[in-house]
């Protein structure tokens, strides 16, 4: 590794599984300490805890902060314990996002939309707001999670396309608003990866293989890639951009 993150503080939401689990493993083999924010401790797909993890396979230091990301409060503790016991934060991920298959307008109810939207575009709203308060003065790096959802359109998934549409446009917005602070702000648009929610929850996984010219689904390990791009200095003049991956699905 090349510790293109040596000295910094990062913090996941949602990290103790998929996605979340392999950027902040990224991270801190890059050299970064780790805050691992998540409503679970346990990983999903088995295995040490991703905390303990971070401190039994590198240098670096790591710990654990129950966090829904939907209460603003949690996440306000989860910034609070980067600063306090790691001295600051450079990146923030905000990870943390649902998605539920197969719900046509028609049958979204109220509180069906209100639970996704305060988890996958409210959450990393005010994500971003905290972690730019405690960037201000030093810079950093906000990179967002949102989908090839927030750039095209999937039927009976109607609210999910709306939160990652919310987030790809915000992104924009922020890095307008807080490129003048040195905090950049940028998003990462994966398509299907091969997760727990993708193969247990939604069987998602595998079903695109056929209209992905790479011919296979991502793996979290190239959206975190992905990811140590956006937090690290590589992307030092990269500010509002939606990276897309997703194996070349939506240049069709």
């Amino acid at each position: 590794m090349t510790d293109r993150l040596a000295d910094e503080t990062a913090l996941v939401t949602g990290a103790s599984s998929g996605i979340g689990r392999a950027i902040a493993m990224r991270f801190a083999r890059e050299g970064a300490d780790v805050v691992v924010a998540d409503v679970r401790e346990e990983p999903r797909e088995g295995g040490k805890l991703t905390h303990e993890r971070v401190e039994a396979e590198t240098d670096q230091r790591a710990t654990f902060v129950e966090t829904d990301v939907s209460v603003v409060d949690d996440i306000a503790e989860a910034v609070a314990t980067a600063t306090e016991t790691f001295g600051g934060l450079d990146v923030m991920v905000n990870n943390a996002g649902v998605f539920r298959a197969n719900q046509p307008i028609e049958s979204v109810e109220p509180e069906d939309y209100d639970w996704l939207m305060d988890i996958n575009l409210r959450g990393v709203y005010f994500g971003s707001k905290l972690a730019a308060e405690a960037m201000r003065g030093n810079g950093g790096s906000v990179v967002n999670l949102s989908s090839i959802a927030g750039l095209v359109g999937y039927p009976g998934a109607s609210a999910y396309c709306a939160s990652k549409g919310g987030i790809t446009n915000l992104t924009r917005a922020l890095a307008l608003e807080l490129g003048p602070e040195g905090v950049r702000v940028n998003a990462i648009n994966p398509g299907v990866i091969e997760t727990a929610m993708t193969t247990e929850d939604t069987h998602v996984a595998g079903e695109m293989d056929e209209q992905i010219p790479l011919r296979r689904d991502g793996q979290p390990e190239d959206v975190a890639d992905a990811a140590l791009f956006l937090a690290s200095d590589e992307s030092a003049y990269v500010t509002g951009h939606n990276l897309v991956v997703d194996g070349g699905y939506t240049a069709q």
